[in-house]
């Protein structure tokens, strides 16, 4: 199964200086968690990138790669 990077999460925290581990205490959830979504093996829902965007200063569309939503148009 191909793995498609729809987040930009990783890239994010990366640009502002921030760890895995910084945003898994501020959601209050697991490392593993958040280390799949940076690997884009699992996605987050929409209520926690809304959340992921407001703690790192960044507009929603920041997180999400709309490029691999329009080749499948």
């Amino acid at each position: 199964m191909e793995i498609r990077e729809l987040n930009r999460l990783k890239v994010v925290l990366a640009e502002k200086k921030r760890t895995n581990k910084w945003l898994a205490e501020q959601l209050g959830k697991d490392q593993t968690t958040i280390s799949k979504w940076c690997t884009n093996a699992n996605q987050p829902d929409l209520a926690s990138l809304m959340q992921i965007a407001k703690l790192l200063d960044v507009e929603l569309s920041d997180l999400v790669r709309f490029e691999e939503f329009k080749t499948e148009l």
